[in-house]
């Protein structure tokens, strides 16, 4: 009687056991077609794709260190005679910029390319043409 007990027992834990590996075998099934499936799919679709890859890499424009280097600076220099638009950029305000704050911006820049701390003249009379301007 505790033997039968035991073996039913027995075969219940194999049976639990073999549940859990069924499910999980399956779960491995599905996960490797999933797999191939995909793999299968991006493999007739990959001709197609290089070629839009292709297309878009030409279309990519071509950047170097020079470029980049360059790219965050005004691209042109001075005009004959000073516009708003050349005095804001100078300063880096806005054209229509309040008298606080192109001073402010001009005490800052200034500070930096001041002749007496090693900045070019030229430089600081255009700093300072700008802020005129920008101040009437």
């Amino acid at each position: 009687m505790i033997e039968d007990y035991f073996i039913l027992l027995f075969l219940l834990y194999c049976f639990d056991n073999f549940n859990k590996m069924t499910s999980t075998l399956i779960a491995a099934g599905i996960g490797l077609a999933v797999v191939g499936f995909t793999g299968r799919y991006i493999l007739k679709r990959m001709p197609q794709l290089s070629q839009k890859m292709a297309e878009a890499y030409k279309n990519v424009p071509k950047l170097n260190s020079q470029t980049l280097a360059n790219s965050k600076y005004y691209k042109g220099g001075f005009e004959s005679k000073m516009t708003r638009r050349e005095a804001s950029l100078i300063l880096d305000v806005s054209p229509t910029a309040s008298k606080l704050k192109v001073k402010q911006q001009f005490k800052k820049i200034m500070s930096v390319n001041h002749p007496d701390r090693g900045g070019s003249p030229y430089i600081a009379a255009k700093i300072n043409e700008a802020k005129d301007l920008l101040e009437k």
